[in-house]
C-alpha cells in the first residue's frame, strides 16, 4: 500500500477546505472532547460566552441553546460558513477575526470564554492567554482544549483526507509541549484550576474507528483557568 501523500498548508486555508467535512468525518478528538468540554463550563444560563476559533459553531450553537449570549469568532470564511448555516446559529453573535491579534472586545466583557482545539496552531501561547485574560471577568474562567502534545510522538497533528486529491491536508501548527501550555498561562497571570489528560478507550473506539490506532495513548489536553488571587 502506498503511503497517502501529505501537504501542509496556511493554517487558514487548511481549514476553509477542512470546512466541508469537519463535523461529519468521525474525528475522535471531537468525539472525547466535547462531553469534558461541556462539564468543565458547567450551566451557562444567562452568562455571556466567548468561543475563541469557533469553526463550525459546535461548541457555540449548543451553548446559546443553553440560554448563554455567545460570540463566536474565527478566522476561517469556510467554517463560519458551515456555523451560520447550523440551527440555532441565529442565537450567535459571529465575528470574523484572526484569532491571534487583538481581540475586538472590551476589556471583562465576558463571563466565560472557551478556546478548543486551536492552541496548536497558536504561535506565542502565554500571549493567547493574556488576551482571554484580558476579555473576561475576574469571575470568571477560560476552558481550554488542545490535541495532546504526545500525539507529535506519532507524527499525528491537525488533519484530514482531502476528498477530491485524496491528499492528506494538514493545516500549520506549532510543537508545544505540556508546559509551554502551563508556563504559557501562568506567564499571562493565570492559575490551574484543573488540568486533566484523557486517552483513547475502548468506548471511543466504538464511536470512531479511527480512534484504533492510537488506543491507550494521550489524545486530549484540558485547562481550566482562572486569573490569579
Amino acid at each position: 500500500m502506498n503511503p497517502i501523500e501529505r501537504v501542509v498548508v496556511p493554517t487558514r486555508d487548511g481549514y476553509d477546505r477542512w470546512s466541508d467535512v469537519y463535523d461529519g468525518d468521525g474525528n475522535p478528538l471531537v468525539l472525547l472532547e466535547e462531553p469534558h468540554v461541556a462539564r468543565l463550563l458547567g450551566d451557562v444560563l444567562g452568562l455571556s460566552v466567548l468561543d475563541v476559533g469557533c469553526g463550525t459553531g459546535r461548541h457555540a450553537v449548543r451553548l446559546a441553546e443553553q440560554g448563554a449570549r455567545v460570540i463566536g469568532v474565527d478566522f476561517s470564511v469556510g467554517m463560519l460558513g458551515k456555523a451560520r448555516q447550523k440551527a440555532g446559529a441565529e442565537k450567535v453573535t459571529i465575528v470574523e477575526h484572526n484569532i491571534t491579534e487583538s481581540l475586538p472586545f472590551a476589556p471583562a466583557s465576558f463571563d466565560r470564554v472557551l478556546s478548543c482545539l486551536v492552541l496548536d496552531h497558536v504561535p506565542d501561547v502565554a500571549a493567547f492567554f493574556a488576551e482571554l485574560r484580558r476579555v473576561w471577568r475576574s469571575t470568571g474562567f477560560v476552558v481550554a482544549s488542545v490535541m495532546h502534545p504526545a500525539m507529535e510522538l506519532k507524527g499525528v497533528q491537525a488533519r484530514f483526507q482531502d476528498t477530491e486529491s485524496g491528499m492528506e491536508v494538514r493545516p500549520a501548527s506549532f510543537s508545544h509541549q505540556i508546559s509551554d501550555y502551563v508556563m504559557g498561562a501562568l506567564t499571562a497571570g493565570l492559575r490551574l484550576v484543573e488540568l486533566s489528560e484523557h486517552s483513547v478507550d475502548a468506548a471511543l473506539v466504538a464511536q470512531s474507528q479511527r480512534a484504533e490506532k492510537h488506543l491507550g495513548w494521550p489524545l486530549l489536553l484540558l485547562m481550566k483557568l482562572a486569573p490569579e488571587g
